[in-house]
């Protein structure tokens, strides 16, 4: 597939109730829709109009994955009163939500103005969320300007690449080696490849701060190349490096309006 930039076309968002973090537990697998009416700071906007001037790879120095050990349909997701409060923490400029493909779990990339403020998100903000629903979490911080090259030779969304239709899926992996600085890592070897794997739209590498851990967050057109890629080729890779690795998918298609709320770049 060739990898080209332009511009996909946007949804509305869906509007509707919501209720507390623990009430979302208790009727998950109900069916209940879940909305609200979004809070934007100055920070947000400032962030969201840098989005949309393609202008992201100036301001953002780090990447955030985070992950929820919950199972629930993502339409029932308090999406619009998490968003309310993430638009609130220093430093933000925007998030992907993620949907776990099969076990329904709730997450999000996310991406920062300085590595201080995605360390002040992980270590406060994120844990007290996770609290609130009462449930484990994973979270990751990870430094964009070492792969900023690397992601934008991969045509990244969150480098200000404008992709030619709106992902199906996400998938996020991270491979257990040390690799710092980053550029001296595979990367070059490994883009041609990348580039030629059926459904690949955009790659954004991460290179995992203190640990130096190398991963990517992968846009595809459909969720059946996702998983030929996350299930087939990459083990191939990671065999090659003789390292234990980490994958997720992700169903890109009900998260489009919660990332849309929080100026996710894969949306134009």
């Amino acid at each position: 597939m060739t990898i080209g930039p332009k511009r996909p076309s946007l949804s509305e968002h869906e509007t509707g109730h919501r209720p507390d973090r623990r009430t979302f537990l208790k009727q998950a697998g109900t069916g209940i829709a879940l909305a609200g009416t979004a809070l934007i700071t100055p920070t947000f906007l400032q962030a969201a109009t840098a989005a949309k001037n393609g202008n992201t790879a100036m301001t953002q120095n780090a990447f955030v994955y985070t992950e929820l050990q919950i199972s629930a349909p993502f339409d029932q997701v308090p999406w619009q009163a998490i968003n309310d409060k993430i638009k609130a923490q220093p430093g933000f400029i925007n998030k992907t939500w993620l949907s776990g493909l099969g076990n329904n779990s709730a997450g999000g990339i996310y991406a920062f103005d300085s590595i201080e403020n995605a360390q002040k998100f992980v270590t406060d903000y994120f844990p007290a969320e996770a609290r609130g629903f009462g449930v484990a979490q994973t979270t990751r911080v990870f430094d964009a300007v070492a792969t900023r090259e690397a992601s934008l030779d991969m045509n990244s969304a969150h480098y200000g690449v404008r992709l030619d239709r709106k992902p199906a899926a996400f998938v996020y992996t991270e491979v257990q080696l040390n690799v710092l600085p980053f550029d001296n890592g595979p990367w070059r070897k490994f883009n041609p490849i990348l580039k030629q794997q059926p459904g690949l739209m955009a790659k954004t590498w991460l290179s995992g701060l203190h640990t130096g851990t190398v991963g990517g967050f992968y846009a595809f057109d459909s969720i059946e190349n996702a998983k030929r890629f996350a299930i087939d080729y990459f083990p191939t890779e990671t065999k090659e490096l003789n390292a234990a690795f980490y994958t997720r998918i992700f169903d890109a298609a009900p998260t489009e309006a919660a990332s849309l709320d929080m100026a996710s770049p894969f949306y134009g």
